[in-house]
């Protein structure tokens, strides 16, 4: 076997989304829509999912999905078995659904916390077990995890647990679910919908700083995090790794 049949043997869906298929979970906002706007433009086919079904449909009238189906993908069972009954394989599947909790301890009901904690560590791992079969050879299966929550400070333990657990998933599911790629994309702050909704009337401060801290001088969008999710689509050589994706923010003081 030469060098290039090895390559081909062990990487069928390398090369870009062109022709492929890419589901995307949460794919009706923020980064999960840039990623299938990405997708789409590159000659891909996608396959959304959302919990909000006016949202759904809005991103459907632009992208023209294979198909859509409106759901939350919190609930395990539900995603494992969607992911189970598409028809077919797929090349990719981007999973972004699922938002931060930032309660104090004082103020955390513990059992909303360990849903939250829990609850997020299932949808990965009902991701995990589906795409073991329904992910081509060489395809991937992307997790959008954080970065911020790398620094301890009040109301960082959930989040900051998750944010460390999800580095260890990843490397487990890519040597468990092979030849299937796992990866993990570590966000900061990107300018989405969610960042505005949690940040309120202090967004545009939140991204002044930004501007003036970061080191490549402008706040990070979703473009940037839905580029890197295709280059990790294309290059079959990438698994069980994190990337960081943050401008730079770890190296500057919050």
């Amino acid at each position: 076997m030469t060098a290039s049949d090895e390559a081909e043997a062990v990487s069928p869906v390398s090369g870009g989304p062109a022709g492929q298929t890419v589901v995307v979970v949460g794919g009706s906002s923020g980064i999960g829509l840039e990623t299938a706007r990405q997708v789409r433009a590159a000659g891909g086919d996608v396959i959304l999912t959302a919990r909000d079904p006016g949202r759904l449909e809005r991103a459907a009238e632009e992208l023209e999905p294979l198909s859509t189906a409106a759901f939350d993908a919190m609930d395990a069972d539900r995603l494992e078995g969607f992911l189970r009954d598409l028809p077919g394989q797929v090349d990719h599947v981007l999973v972004t659904a699922g938002s931060p909790s930032y309660t104090p301890l004082a103020d955390l009901d513990l059992s909303a916390g360990g849903r939250d904690f829990g609850g997020r560590l299932a949808m990965l791992l009902a991701a995990g077990r589906a795409c073991r079969d329904k992910v081509r050879p060489g395809g991937t299966l992307l997790f959008i995890g954080g970065t911020g929550a790398r620094r301890p400070g009040p109301g960082m333990a959930v989040i900051g647990a998750l944010t460390a657990a999800l580095p260890a998933l990843a490397a487990n599911l890519a040597v468990e679910i092979a030849p299937v790629r796992v990866n993990l994309l570590a966000a900061g702050f990107v300018d989405t919908p969610l960042s505005a909704s949690l940040l309120g009337e202090q967004l545009e401060a939140r991204r002044e700083e930004l501007r003036r801290t970061l080191p490549i001088g402008r706040v990070v969008g979703p473009g940037d995090i839905a580029s890197l999710a295709l280059h990790i689509m294309a290059n079959g050589a990438l698994t069980g790794a994190t990337y960081d994706i943050d401008g730079g923010q770890q190296l500057v003081a919050h």
